[in-house]
């Protein structure tokens, strides 16, 4: 009798307990699931970094917190923050600003498997980093202004007095400033600086890639230097900001057909690892490849081997100088253009 009492109490207890837990759900007092969610520090287009959160969260369930800004802002910003710093993954426009974080060793190694899915000479050579996206040097030009054959060799002409009053460029631009480090890593110091003077007498300056090309456009100058999928941006839509303009691509070499990378990498103070690493190499990944290449955007596919948006130049064709983007260095860079009184 004993025994059995002690059994009716066991299950009286367990159906007390049951009934508690059910008004505990019906009053909102279950215990909530964990909270996976992440932190981006987004330094490329907020449009496509939209688009990868979106469904990056839709295919894991993982929420995403966005934090926008650009390279050197966050590259900055999370130097500056260090191991208290909120972020779990960075993602850039280009390289420099993710070597600006590498170098102050404020990255997680890459989780091998995501390494694997780009190829080496468009991640980082420390494997902290992975590309996730590429856009190349071009010039846009008017035709009625001056022919394809009448362009340089090669970028580091447009420095040489027959270029005076000719050549537009957006200087103030993380791009812009991209492009001239791949000039530093590929022609050296004394190389750029005489470049950077040049073009400081040659030049004709305007606020972004897109004013640059609108310029060509209207005539107001014969050429200039952007980058490619502002053009073809603009050819998918109207067309009125490069109807009368062409591009030339530098595929010998040059520093002018210089591709920069866009980045991705895990903070080594990130608070979820797991979950960040997923985000990374959903990425660089076969999923993050095929929303880029769907988008609009029209930047380079890096990773997996997922083909670019056809409307682009063929990615085998470009032939891009080698450049370690780990050399790639922001700060100097700046302090180079300001020497030159570009910036």
């Amino acid at each position: 009798m004993v025994v059995q009492g002690r059994r009716f109490v066991r299950v009286v207890l367990a159906a007390v307990a049951g009934v508690a837990l059910l008004a505990a759900a019906a009053c909102g007092g279950a215990p909530a699931p964990e909270d996976r969610t992440i932190t981006l520090y987004n330094a490329q287009h907020e449009d496509l970094g939209r688009l990868w959160v979106d469904e990056f969260t839709r295919q894991t369930g993982i929420p995403v917190q966005i934090r926008k800004g650009g390279d050197f802002e966050l590259g900055n910003q999370l130097v500056a923050e260090g191991a208290a710093s909120p972020a779990d993954v960075f993602i850039t426009e280009n390289s420099p600003a993710m070597s600006l974080v590498s170098g102050a060793g404020l990255f997680a190694p890459v989780d091998p498997a995501t390494r694997a899915q780009v190829p080496a000479q468009y991640s980082s050579n420390r494997g902290d980093w992975v590309g996730i996206a590429a856009r190349t040097t071009v010039v846009v030009y008017n035709p009625s202004l001056v022919r394809a054959d009448q362009l340089p060799a090669s970028i580091l002409e447009f420095a040489q007095p027959a270029w005076q009053g000719r050549i537009a460029f957006p200087p103030g631009g993380a791009d812009f400033q991209a492009i001239v480090s791949a000039v530093n890593a590929l022609n050296g110091d004394a190389a750029t600086q005489q470049w950077l003077a040049g073009l400081k007498t040659n030049g004709r300056v305007y606020q972004s890639n897109t004013a640059t090309m609108q310029a060509v456009n209207r005539g107001e100058v014969p050429a200039g230097i952007i980058y490619h999928y502002y053009w073809y941006q603009d050819r998918a839509e109207s067309g009125a900001n490069s109807a009368n303009t062409q591009l030339q691509f530098y595929t010998d070499g040059d520093a002018g057909g210089f591709l920069s990378v866009s980045g991705g990498g895990v903070l080594a103070s990130s608070k979820r690892p797991a979950e960040a690493q997923q985000l990374l190499a959903f990425l660089a990944g076969a999923p993050g490849q095929q929303v880029l290449a769907r988008s609009e955007n029209l930047e380079y596919t890096v990773g997996a081997g997922v083909p670019a948006n056809p409307a682009l130049k063929p990615f085998s064709e470009l032939r891009p100088p080698p450049v370690d983007l780990n050399a790639l260095n922001g700060p100097k860079i700046v302090q180079m253009m300001q020497q030159a009184g570009l910036l």
